[in-house]
């Protein structure tokens, strides 16, 4: 089992970081549209377009959420059955983002592993810190 594991640090606040990661319009913007709500137990999807094995839905639960410093949730989708995390630190300037997607077990998961890493990365340097 592989996990993919980011480390971006942006030039902005933790705190702008942190709005970034969890009001669901800015999630929306930069990933996915959600029904985000940043409460642990919170039950939300992402949707997306569909593809072989895959319905376009991520199903996911808020696992733990300590403002402005960590967000956790489910990712389950297809034959996925995952957990993403963000971690939020200060650096001289700005914030030095962490995210670990973990979970990936088994030779079917290979594909998805691969496309999500190339997409969180993508999406760490280009999206979210555009917002």
């Amino acid at each position: 089992m592989r996990d993919i594991v980011v480390v971006r640090d942006v030039a902005y606040p933790r705190e702008m970081v942190w709005e970034a990661l969890t009001d669901g319009r800015q999630l929306a913007a930069w990933l996915m549209p959600n029904d985000f709500r940043p409460e642990v137990g919170h039950r939300f999807t992402f949707t997306t377009k569909p593809a072989p094995g895959f319905d376009g839905v991520v199903r996911c639960v808020v696992l733990d959420l300590r403002a402005p410093d960590r967000l956790v949730f489910t990712w389950k989708g297809g034959a996925l059955d995952t957990v993403v995390s963000f971690d939020l630190a200060d650096t001289a300037a700005g914030t030095r983002i962490t995210l670990t997607h973990a979970g990936f077990a088994g030779a079917s998961n290979l594909l998805p592993r691969v496309v999500l890493g190339f997409g969180w990365k993508s999406l760490l340097s280009l999206s979210l810190i555009h917002i």
